[in-house]
């Protein structure tokens, strides 16, 4: 008995041993590209031409940084991002919330609840195509406007079905006592499940911002005017393009001689996923304990 005790412990050991090896490679694989991104952008342009910078920065300067800053393209790009993430967020959040929470009641209690799951669910396995739906964008005319790139996904399905297994989670008991003190469903929604569910609240919207922030595509599709795009898809024509600058001003030239186009590159890229890092620890405690909750059924 002692014998098997003793190599199951072994084996255990072994076992956790090369899961916490095989987590820390995964780790390293995401997290060295962002250090070599890092690293490129504080570096002289003379070795980061000759490819000499690895994961520390040779020559150290913040050249890169200064150009950038006074770049009025990357600037504005910032602006119709951070627009783009509170209307988009807001209103994500908003519609998910009000479709989820009753569809997470009862076929009983809410007739035809079961046809609205499936229509939704069939929504976010297929779309009309993008040539009708630019033809609506364009139609309805928001072609070259922020709502162009906030209301053709105002309902995010995946989220909606999250959100709408942790509201069906949470004790009955509460609403039905809500209920009998006289709340309506709308105020029994906003003061009861609402606050209850605030880990599920929390990685959704954390889910939403780093998707509108990260989205490039329809930035390039529904804007006609290169000033009227987000940061992802300014970034996208710097990187895919190579279009670093159209800087005029010869001050600015003179400080771009002076720059390599990767360092310039680097730098965008890196002060473009800073938001979402300075995000990510507020919520990530609420993370894991949001989706297993609403996951977890009865």
């Amino acid at each position: 008995m002692t014998t098997l005790i003793e190599r199951k412990s072994v084996w255990r050991t072994v076992f956790v041993a090369g899961n916490y090896s095989f987590l820390a490679f995964l780790a390293a694989l995401c997290i060295l590209p962002v250090i070599n991104v890092l690293a490129v952008s504080f570096s002289d342009a003379y070795y980061v031409g000759a490819g000499l910078v690895k994961l520390w920065p040779i020559g150290f300067t913040v050249k890169s940084y200064e150009y950038v800053a006074k770049t009025p393209a990357f600037l504005r790009s910032i602006g119709v991002s951070l627009e783009r993430v509170a209307l988009g967020t807001a209103l994500n959040m908003l519609l998910t919330t009000v479709v989820a929470y009753p569809l997470s009641k009862e076929a009983g209690k809410f007739r035809f609840r079961t046809l609205y799951v499936w229509l939704f669910v069939f929504t976010m396995l297929f779309s009309g195509g993008l040539v009708p739906t630019y033809i609506i964008i364009r139609e309805l005319h928001l072609i070259d406007t922020i709502w162009s790139l906030v209301l053709p996904g105002a309902v995010p399905i995946f989220n909606v079905v999250l959100l709408l297994n942790f509201f069906r989670s949470l004790p009955r008991e509460l609403t039905e006592a809500a209920y009998i003190d006289g709340a309506s469903h709308w105020q029994t929604l906003w003061r009861v499940a609402v606050p209850l569910s605030m880990p599920a609240m929390a990685t959704l919207t954390l889910f939403t911002v780093v998707a509108h922030w990260n989205e490039w595509f329809s930035g390039l599709i529904y804007m006609n005017v290169p000033d009227n795009y987000p940061l992802a898809s300014y970034l996208q024509t710097v990187i895919v393009q190579k279009d670093v600058s159209l800087a005029t001003d010869p001050v600015m030239l003179a400080k771009l001689s002076q720059l390599n186009n990767r360092s310039i590159k680097a730098a965008q890229i890196f002060l473009g996923a800073l938001p979402i890092f300075l995000l990510y620890p507020f919520l990530q405690r609420y993370f894991m304990s949001g989706l297993v909750l609403g996951s977890v059924k009865e």
